[in-house]
C-alpha cells in the first residue's frame, strides 16, 4: 500500500496512518478471519471477542515492533521469507485437518454440538495462531519501512501503534460479530457445514501460502 499521499503532521496523522495499516492488515479475509467467524458461530460472540482480542494484540506488538525496528527486521526476514511462511503454513494446516476431522465428526451424530471452550482459552489458541501468521508480520514491517521519516518521534510511533491496534481490534469484533449472529440463527447441522466449509478454506489458504 501506498503511504506517500499522507504528510507528516504529528501524532493524530500518525494514528490515522496507524488505522490504515491496521484495516489494511486485517480487512482481507485470510486464515484468520475465517476462524474468527467461526469462532463466534460456534461459541458465541464472549468467547469469539477473547479470540478477537488476542489478534488485536498480536497485531498491536507486531506494529510496536515494525515501527520501533523495521529496517533491522527488514534485513533479518530478507531471503527468509519462504521458511517463515512454510512454517505459517504447517500451523496452519494442523489447525484446518483437526478441526475437519472434529466438525466431521460431530456432523454424523444426532443432535451435533460444538465443543465447548472459554474465553481464556480461545485467546490463547488465537495468541500462538496469529503469532506463527508471517503475513501478519511481514506486512507492518513492510509498511514500518515504507513510512519512514512519517514515524519521527516516539509520540508519532505510539500514536500509529494504537491507531494500528484499535482499527485491527474492531475489524476481528465485526467478524465475531457475524459468526455469533449466524450461529444464534442457523440449526447446529447447518453450523456443521459451515465450519467444514470454514476449515477447508482454511486448508486451502495454507497450501497457498506454502506456494508463495
Amino acid at each position: 500500500m501506498d503511504f506517500a499521499y499522507v504528510s507528516s503532521g504529528g501524532p493524530w496523522d500518525a494514528a490515522l496512518l496507524g488505522v490504515v495499516a491496521g484495516l489494511a492488515v486485517a480487512l482481507p479475509l485470510g486464515a484468520i478471519g475465517l476462524l474468527l467467524v467461526r469462532e463466534g458461530l460456534a461459541h458465541g460472540f464472549r468467547t469469539g471477542a477473547a479470540a478477537a482480542l488476542a489478534v488485536g494484540t498480536v497485531d498491536l506488538v507486531y506494529a510496536t515492533v515494525a515501527v520501533f525496528a523495521g529496517s533491522w527486521v527488514s534485513s533479518l526476514l530478507t531471503g527468509r521469507e519462504q521458511p517463515v511462511r512454510l512454517v505459517g503454513a504447517a500451523v496452519l494446516v494442523a489447525v484446518a485437518v483437526v478441526g475437519l476431522v472434529r466438525a466431521v465428526r460431530a456432523g454424523r451424530q444426532e443432535d451435533p454440538v460444538p465443543p465447548t471452550t472459554t474465553a481464556p482459552r480461545a485467546f490463547a489458541r488465537f495468541l500462538g495462531l496469529t503469532a506463527v501468521n508471517p503475513l501478519t508480520a511481514l506486512t507492518f514491517v513492510a509498511v514500518a519501512v515504507a513510512l519512514g521519516p512519517r514515524l519521527a518521534t516516539t509520540g508519532d510511533r505510539a500514536a500509529f501503534v494504537g491507531g494500528a491496534f484499535l482499527a485491527s481490534l474492531s475489524w476481528q469484533l465485526v467478524l465475531v460479530g457475524l459468526g455469533a449472529f449466524l450461529g444464534a440463527r442457523v440449526s447446529p447441522r447447518v453450523q456443521t457445514a459451515l465450519q467444514v466449509l470454514g476449515f477447508a478454506v482454511v486448508l486451502v489458504l495454507a497450501v497457498v501460502l506454502a506456494l508463495g
